[in-house]
C-alpha cells in the first residue's frame, strides 16, 4: 500500500482509466499537474482514503485489474475457494488430470508438472489436480499468475484443485 500512484501510472498501461473506473473521485488524475506532483508522493493507501474507500479494497481492485490475486489484511493471498459457489468453468471436462500423490511418489514436482500441462492448454481449458492434501504451496504459486484456481475438498482428505488458463 506504500506504492505511489505515479508508480502505478508509469508501470501499468491504462491504470489512470482503471483508477477512475474504480472510483470517480480519481478523475482528478486527468489533470497533468496533479499527475506530475501529488501522484508522485500519494500512496495507494492515501489515495483510498481521499477517495473514501478502505485501502485494502482499493489495493485488491487494483491487483485484480492487473491479474493478481486479492490479498487479506495480513498480506496473505485470499483463497478463492472461500467463495460459496463453485465457478461454472469447473463443470467443463478438464483437459488433463494429475495426481499429486503419484507425482510425489515418483519424486516429481506437482507444481512443475502442472506448469508443463498448463503450457499446452488453449484459452479456457483447464487441468485438475487430485491430492489427499490441500496443495497450498502450488495454489499460492499459481495464484501469482493469470490462471484461475479453485480448490475444493470432496471427501475426507481428498482435494480437487482446478486450474484454468
Amino acid at each position: 500500500m506504500q506504492t505511489t500512484i505515479a508508480d502505478l501510472l508509469n508501470n501499468y498501461e491504462g491504470m489512470k482509466d482503471t483508477l477512475i473506473s474504480i472510483n470517480p473521485k480519481f478523475k482528478k488524475l486527468n489533470n497533468p499537474v496533479l499527475r506530475r506532483t501529488l501522484a508522485k508522493v500519494a500512496t495507494v493507501k492515501q489515495a483510498a482514503i481521499v477517495g473514501g474507500m478502505e485501502p485494502l479494497e482499493l489495493l485488491n481492485r487494483l491487483r485484480e485489474s492487473v491479474g493478481e490475486a486479492p490479498i487479506n489484511s495480513d498480506g496473505s493471498i485470499l483463497v478463492q475457494d472461500s467463495l460459496k459457489e463453485e465457478p461454472s468453468w469447473i463443470k467443463k471436462e478438464p483437459k488433463i488430470t494429475l495426481d499429486a500423490n503419484t507425482l510425489l511418489d515418483e519424486n516429481k514436482n506437482p507444481l512443475a508438472e502442472a506448469n508443463r500441462a498448463l503450457k499446452g492448454l488453449k484459452e479456457d481449458e483447464s487441468i485438475v489436480i487430485n491430492s489427499d492434501f490441500r496443495p497450498e504451496p502450488l495454489i499460492e504459486a499459481l495464484e501469482k499468475t493469470r490462471y484461475s484456481i479453485y480448490c475444493k475438498e470432496i471427501g475426507d482428505s481428498q482435494f480437487l484443485t482446478y486450474i484454468k488458463k
